[in-house]
């Protein structure tokens, strides 16, 4: 992917200054199991909404074996879902899709049109989603690398995500592979959507609890300033990094 915002990668100190409640309960990507296979899933909180409609929005999925050396790994249209396909073993997905632009009006309707079509929109914002799935628990080691394609990424330092809910896990938010300070990380995007996010620090760090024995969502969410002001006046970017805990025998 060529970095949509390249020239502004020198700037993400910047553009988290740029950061405001109203991008909180913005929808996202992640990856889930479905009917014990894997699937790409687009909402947030319990929203599981038309990801099959969406799947032309999707501009990449990678997959990695233990090493994170690149598989083929392709999506395809299941029914009402869409579901992750690979030939060879895969330890790790990612994803990201361009969500287009969009402006909400004072009557809180939002409209799939720039700030130039909708002038007396009160938010106008491009927005892309992005995620990375680890399938296999323990990591490889040296961890999860910074991915292609993944402008905002949520890696875990230092490799280690505990087994067991509760446990602290340090996270670190890089937009362009640079620290992306202020972002906001919710620990449960899925369970929890309206909690609370916490700060990331200077260094893109946060410390959080692993929230669930089950399917964990990391989410984060940055500002980044527009490339086409006229049109709209932020990007804004969501990144996921979803996780299974096992559970007990039975």
């Amino acid at each position: 992917m060529k970095n949509v915002l390249g020239k502004f990668g020198a700037a993400a100190s910047a553009a988290a200054l740029l950061v405001s409640a109203s991008v909180v309960n913005a929808h996202g990507i992640w990856f889930a199991q479905r009917a014990n296979q894997l699937g790409l899933i687009y909402g947030v909180g319990s929203d599981d909404l038309d990801m099959v409609k969406r799947l032309p929005l999707i501009k990449g999925v990678s997959g990695y074996d233990a090493q994170w050396n690149p598989v083929v790994a392709t999506l395809r249209a299941a029914g009402p879902i869409v579901l992750v396909d690979s030939d060879e073993p895969v330890s790790a997905v990612a994803a990201w899709m361009d969500n287009g632009v969009w402006s909400k009006t004072p009557d809180g309707e939002w409209h799939k049109k720039g700030y130039d079509e909708v002038p007396n929109a009160i938010i106008s914002e491009r927005t892309m989603k992005f995620a990375v799935h680890l399938l296999k628990l323990p990591m490889p080691k040296g961890g999860v690398p910074i991915l292609k394609d993944q402008v905002l990424q949520i890696i875990p330092v230092p490799a280690a995500i505990p087994e067991q809910l509760g446990k602290p896990l340090t996270v670190k938010i890089l937009f362009n592979g640079k620290p992306a300070a202020g972002a906001l990380v919710k620990q449960d995007f899925v369970n929890d959507p309206d909690q609370e996010p916490l700060k990331a620090a200077a260094d893109g760090t946060v410390t959080l609890n692993v929230r669930n024995q089950g399917l964990n969502v990391i989410g984060a969410t940055f500002v980044g300033p527009s490339d086409q002001p006229a049109k709209y006046k932020k990007i804004e970017y969501l990144a996921t990094l979803s996780f299974v805990l096992p559970h007990a025998p039975e």
